[in-house]
């Protein structure tokens, strides 16, 4: 029998046993991170139930051009002639036919669509054209062109390159332009009621907190921003010269801010921010050395990120915490095709009995192809599991637009999706009846004069004004000479013999 080890004495310390020493030693090595969702994979739609044979967009505007809810797929597609976008029914996957009906009353191309996420057949839009348009699919989708949308918003000077619906108040829309503004629209009056004026550049992307109360901007002028709607106050700014931003994301309550940008080497990049605090991010890190735009998604009930390549066919995924690191990698879905955006499925969208966590929809335009991508958590039990599965915003507004307008804010209305995902909303969509009246934006009459929708247009109705004001001119000259007439006339007929 061999002997056992004997206790080893260190100076200033009592006895320590061999496995005590063992354990001394090894206290360096990284200690195992226990999480739920380690194990997380992508899984590709089969080829019959994606949808192909669509003519995506070649625009190079950085949006997704994708819209996705629990019933409607919606894609910016190539036109002639102005803008257009398909809506398509989940269920009817495969081939779609080259004369499929389309949504088209944009005249310029279409820069973004978005979901009313409380009514199902409501969807956004806006376009080069400088408006914005509410359409209201039919039941079961669409059968002819459409080209009458249910609203149309006239308020920016130039092209209108995002729209987002607010988190818990129905019938609230903002939209930012290139002319450096972001419009609050009230749908109920179909108007715009607020106008936030505090961007020097182009408004790259827009982001709410879960309550909507906050709402977070990134800038062309190298500025992050986080921003009270209501007033159109900048409660936080950073300057991000070292970390250029491009997209951002709050991260549902836990008052964090995450951004996607390039670094000072010209390397993808993303930084964790405190929203109450943006003079220096909690943390940085880089991604790798590609130079596709990074687009940034958060699932506040699993408390992941999701971080997809535009132009690349990666998307790594995160867990976030509140305390350091902050950011753990979990692994990363690859794909030879690159991707051109993403649509995203609302949680009520989920198959929960696959245990999915996630849906993507991912554009691959050189195959005209949306391809459903599914992040499941391996489980081998069938039943409903909750643990992964939170209560989560559902498909009722919290608010009304009169009540958000006037200063109130509510979380989102939760629901279980455990019985609950298959209820349709009872929210219905009832356009205003809009009387004719003035609706004066930056001291311009938006129903009287609808503002030039390209450059090319400007510079048209430029001319025409300078031929409008010369004609004016010359009338007006010619009643100044008409008017000294009268004058002399009447001066010779109080002069006249027959008047003495």
């Amino acid at each position: 029998m061999g002997a056992h080890p004997q206790p080893t004495v260190i100076p200033g310390d009592r006895f320590i046993t061999y496995q005590d020493k063992r354990a001394r030693e090894m206290s360096w090595r990284p200690q195992y991170r226990s999480s739920k969702f380690r194990n997380v994979y992508g899984k590709v739609a089969n080829r019959e139930h994606c949808f192909d044979g669509i003519p995506i967009t070649k625009n190079v505007h950085d949006n997704h051009f994708c819209a996705v809810n629990a019933r409607f797929l919606a894609i910016v597609t190539e036109s002639a002639g102005g803008g257009s976008f398909l809506v398509i029914p989940l269920e009817q996957t495969g081939r779609i036919e080259p004369n499929y009906p389309k949504v088209c009353g944009h005249q310029g191309n279409v820069l973004d669509i978005k979901w009313n996420p409380f009514i199902d057949n409501v969807i956004a839009s806006c376009s080069e054209d400088t408006s914005v348009r509410i359409w209201e699919i039919p039941e079961g989708g669409l059968k002819r062109n459409m080209t009458e949308a249910l609203l149309q918003l006239h308020g920016h000077s130039r092209r209108v390159g995002l729209v987002e619906w607010h988190p818990t108040t129905n019938n609230i829309l903002f939209s930012a332009g290139y002319d450096y503004k972001v419009l609050i629209w009230n749908l109920d009056v179909g108007e715009p009621v607020k106008m936030i004026d505090c961007h020097t550049d182009v408004i790259l992307c827009m982001s709410f907190n879960t309550d909507g109360s906050l709402l977070t901007t990134t800038c062309k002028d190298k500025k992050l921003r986080v921003i009270e709607p209501r007033s159109g106050r900048v409660l936080q700014e950073a300057s991000c010269k070292n970390h250029r931003v491009n997209r951002v994301v709050f991260l549902g309550n836990m008052k964090r801010l995450l951004t996607t940008g390039v670094s000072r080497w010209n390397t993808r990049q993303i930084a964790l921010w405190d929203q109450e605090d943006l003079s220096m991010p909690l943390t940085e890190e880089e991604i790798d050395g590609l130079s596709g735009l990074l687009f940034p998604f958060y699932d506040a009930d699993t408390h992941m990120l999701y971080l997809a390549g535009k132009g690349d066919g990666n998307i790594r995924y995160y867990e976030i915490s509140t305390e350091k690191p902050y950011l753990s990698y979990l692994m990363e879905f690859r794909s030879p095709a690159p991707q051109k955006g993403l649509g995203v499925m609302p949680k009520h969208g989920l198959d929960v009995s696959a245990c999915e966590v996630f849906r993507f929809y991912k554009l691959v335009t050189l195959k005209g192809l949306i391809e459903p991508i599914s992040m499941i958590v391996p489980r081998r039990s069938d039943s409903y599991q909750e643990d992964i599965y939170p209560m989560t915003p559902g498909t009722e507004p919290a608010l009304t637009p009169d009540e958000w307008l006037g200063g109130i804010n509510r979380d989102p209305v939760l629901m279980s999706l455990k019985e609950g995902y298959k209820r349709s909303s009872k929210v219905v969509f009832k356009a205003p009846i809009r009387e004719k009246k003035s609706i004066v934006v930056n001291g311009i009459d938006l129903l009287e004069n609808v503002p030039p929708r390209t450059e090319n247009e400007l510079l048209r109705m430029f001319f025409r004004q300078q031929d409008e004001i010369r004609r004016l001119k010359e009338e007006l000259a010619q009643k100044d000479v008409r008017i000294r007439q009268l004058q002399l006339e009447l001066k010779n007929l109080r002069n006249s013999p027959k008047n003495c």
